[in-house]
């Protein structure tokens, strides 16, 4: 609530200097927040990763921090973030359960804007950068969601694909190549997407049993369930 997609954010030095891959901001001129998260999500921006950490938290440091609390209240129990974008720190590391978790929150908590994560390419400042997730040139319902890569962690991707309305969200890492990647995660998906089903145990509102009580006006009291259990 703090920010809005027209909203704009200067572009620091210490952002237009980041290495690795870029979203090609330029240094003293403002970037759009809409433009700063296709430039993150499309891109890669790690330059992008910048703007938008000093811009909600003032310094990236400042932005490591909330990054790691809202970790936390998603789960995420054995992850530590010291920078916006990845970069390599002994510090800054996560797991594959905890990226899956990631994963899930970001297509429940915000699916008006999921759909960032299924674009193709985005073009900035007249310079059109495709997307790196391979899976989205595959023809097998993935829509997202990122890859990454370094040295020490090798190629990497957190995926997700929807058929006949069931979701499935994987992770991938260590691989040695971007093509093996792209190989291992395609064939994790199909396979994930083809060879189960989800079953419902109980329907929304469904009575699963009935709970003794003490002292109470009722003997007992329905246990109801607020929505369909899935598995």
């Amino acid at each position: 609530g703090d920010l809005t997609l027209e909203s704009e954010l200067m572009v620091s030095e210490k952002a237009w200097r980041m290495g690795g891959s870029k979203m090609f901001v330029e240094v003293g001129k403002k970037a759009k927040v809409e433009d700063l998260i296709r430039g993150v999500i499309v891109q890669s921006g790690n330059d992008a990763t910048i703007v938008l950490a000093e811009g909600l938290a003032g310094t990236e440091d400042a932005f490591a921090k909330l990054l790691n609390n809202k970790a936390k209240t998603i789960g995420m129990e054995n992850s530590n973030f010291v920078n916006a974008s990845g970069w390599p720190d002994e510090n800054h590391y996560s797991t594959a359960r905890d990226l899956s978790k990631l994963g899930r929150a970001l297509i429940t908590n915000f699916p008006e804007y999921y759909s960032y994560y299924a674009e193709e390419e985005f073009t900035y400042s007249d310079i059109t950068q495709k997307n790196r997730n391979p899976l989205l040139y595959r023809d097998i319902g993935a829509d997202g969601i990122k890859t990454g890569h370094t040295e020490a962690a090798g190629y990497g991707l957190i995926g997700s694909g929807v058929q006949d309305e069931r979701r499935v969200v994987l992770v991938v890492n260590g691989l040695d190549s971007a093509k093996a990647r792209a190989e291992e995660s395609s064939r994790l998906l199909e396979w994930a997407l083809k060879n189960f089903d989800n079953k419902t145990f109980f329907a929304a509102n469904a009575t699963v049993a009935q709970a003794d009580v003490t002292m109470g006006k009722a003997s007992t009291v329905s246990l109801v369930t607020q929505e369909d259990v899935m598995a």
